[in-house]
């Protein structure tokens, strides 16, 4: 791991302060339902090649297999520049073709140019999450759900921004795409960098990880609210920067925890190791019949240098992990190290793979689609329901973090059980859509947003604590392929198809010109077949649940997360 820090030189907070601001950045794949209107009036695309436009989209932000195995060679800061980079190229090319400076790029051409400025967030989200996860090793649900948390509500802070300060601008959007994001990369990079883990489970950074929880959760209300406001009472130039800049400062607010940490410095108490310890002891053994390494010492040894030693101990062997310094000399046990081959053979790693397609694989299908819903269902200004679902999202992906962090520390309950019930509550979501009763279209965007970002926030530390941090950054990353290819099937092949022969129908019919498909047969038939697809996930994350919850007995037998001895 490249570029670490001495400890108390630069405490991990400033590092996911500025992760805050990256991930966001990293949202942009979020905003398609913004342009893709007018990607389809002034470059005249059908519905289905607009869906497979919004494939791309899904392809390029989902393909961090390259960022995944690059974050444990390149420094963070390098592997955001590249994000940058990435971004700059691929969202310059459809702001050309949008805003009609060029006129002559082929429908293959933008393709390919989408895949790569929504690639940008898989180097950007990759970046920041494998460090920060590696900076709070105790807290990784906490840490996701925060994290992934500031995506979901990145399309949020998108819709405030093109409709409050571009005016519904979709080529000022892509402009503001194009240098805006690369901007934050460069000033951020510095500051995303690999610390000395915390490896004290303490109240104070409980405190700390639920003020900015909070901090989240008001921002995600006040841009509910700002962009409701601005739709329903046309607010002037003025009053809408002012709301804008409200929003940086609440976006800053996790700055707070590392300067009140520099102003108002810890002292840290100094307390001999006990039988009450056994959760921050170092391990050795095999992890199902460890025993803590104080019992293998000499009775003669000073106590306080067997505490000194252990802590020492503790962070050498955790960063070795990282840095890949410990051979392997078996096989791994689950919760400990694996290899990407060595997890690719395990039931456990495809059995989440498969619970994650089908979950997001059927979200994302309503999320690329989100604008012909609306307008299929008469809503005339879409951008509140996709404010709506950012927010709601967000919900999912914060909660998610936290309540799966409450129940395996309570009752060492597997994080996948909040995936079968949100999967359940999504079946539910799809026949509501597909019955497109009055009133519902709301309720159920917002019940979908929900159930779509605990699919996020749950599969990040599942996976992290059955298969380790050394390769992370791989295994997470092939997992998130279960995106495009949801996108792939659900959306481009079933969607974008039933809209279209639907579309046609009426042309037939001479109830539309062919290009605007109206009324619930639009999309009830998908609806249907995706309510199915995420009955079969619920009946997969059952028992995916049964089948590791003798590895969370394992890691949380103490009430916390206890580090594993590394089979490396």
């Amino acid at each position: 791991m490249a570029g670490k820090v001495k400890e108390g030189s630069r405490p991990p907070w400033v590092g996911l302060a500025a992760a805050v601001w990256v991930q966001v950045a990293a949202g942009s794949g979020y905003c398609f339902p913004l342009y893709s209107p007018s990607l389809k009036s002034v470059l005249g695309y059908s519905q289905q090649q607009l869906t497979m436009l919004g494939v791309a989209n899904d392809i390029g932000e989902n393909f961090g297999m390259l960022p995944g195995v690059l974050c444990n060679r390149f420094p963070p800061w390098l592997v955001l520049l590249i994000g940058g980079c990435s971004c700059f190229i691929g969202y310059g090319v459809l702001w050309l073709a949008v805003s009609e400076t060029v006129t002559v790029l082929p429908y293959w051409a933008l393709w390919f140019a989408l895949c790569i400025a929504t690639n940008s967030n898989a180097w950007l989200g990759t970046g920041v999450l494998v460090t920060n996860m590696r900076n709070f090793p105790l807290s990784r649900g906490t840490v996701a759900g925060i994290l992934k948390g500031y995506v979901g509500l990145s399309a949020a802070v998108y819709t405030e921004i093109y409709t409050g300060v571009l005016r519904n601008s979709p080529p000022k959007l892509l402009l503001f795409l194009t240098l805006g994001i690369p901007t934050i990369c460069i000033a951020m990079m510095y500051f995303v960098r690999p610390c000395t883990p915390s490896l004290e489970d303490d109240s104070l950074e409980h405190g700390h990880f639920l003020f900015t929880q909070i901090a989240s959760v008001v921002l995600g209300l006040y841009l509910l609210t700002a962009t409701v406001l601005d739709d329903v009472l046309s607010l002037n130039t003025t009053i809408t920067y002012t709301l804008f800049g409200i929003v940086i400062l609440l976006l800053m607010a996790p700055l707070a925890i590392p300067l009140k940490m520099t102003l108002f410095p810890r002292r840290k108490k100094v307390s001999l190791i006990g039988p009450s310890d056994s959760s921050d002891k170092l391990y050795a053994g095999d992890s199902d019949d460890a025993e803590p390494l104080l019992a293998s010492t000499s009775s003669t040894t000073n106590i306080g240098d067997l505490q000194e030693v252990d802590e020492a101990s503790d962070i050498d062997i955790l960063l070795a992990e990282g840095e890949g310094a410990i051979k392997k000399k078996r096989r791994p046990k689950r919760g400990e190290d694996f290899t990407f081959r060595e997890a690719l053979i395990k039931a456990d790693y495809w059995l989440i793979f498969l619970v994650y397609f089908l979950g997001v694989g059927s979200g994302v299908t309503v999320l690329n689609n989100l604008a012909q819903v609306g307008t299929a269902s008469g809503v005339n200004d879409t951008t509140i329901l996709l404010c709506l679902f950012s927010f709601c999202n967000f919900l999912g992906r914060l909660s998610g973090g936290v309540v799966s962090e409450f129940f395996v520390r309570w009752k060492m309950i597997p994080r996948p059980i909040l995936m079968t019930f949100t999967q359940i509550i999504m079946v539910i979501t799809y026949v509501l859509f597909a019955s497109a009763l009055n009133g519902t279209l709301y309720a159920s965007t917002a019940l979908l947003g929900i159930c779509y970002g605990v699919q996020f926030s749950v599969m990040v530390p599942t996976v992290s604590e059955l298969f380790g941090l050394k390769h992370f950054g791989l295994l997470y990353n092939f997992m998130l392929l279960g995106n495009p290819l949801g996108a792939l099937l659900f959306s481009g092949g079933l969607a974008g198809y039933i809209y279209d022969q639907e579309a046609e129908r009426q042309r037939q019919a001479g109830l539309s010109d062919g290009s605007t498909c109206i009324g619930p047969d639009c999309f009830r038939i998908t609806f249907l077949v995706l309510a199915g697809v995420c009955g079969l996930g619920s009946l997969l994350s059952i028992i995916l649940t049964v089948r590791i919850r003798p590895v969370y007995q394992m890691l949380y037998a103490s009430g916390s997360f206890r580090l594993p001895r590394s089979s490396h």
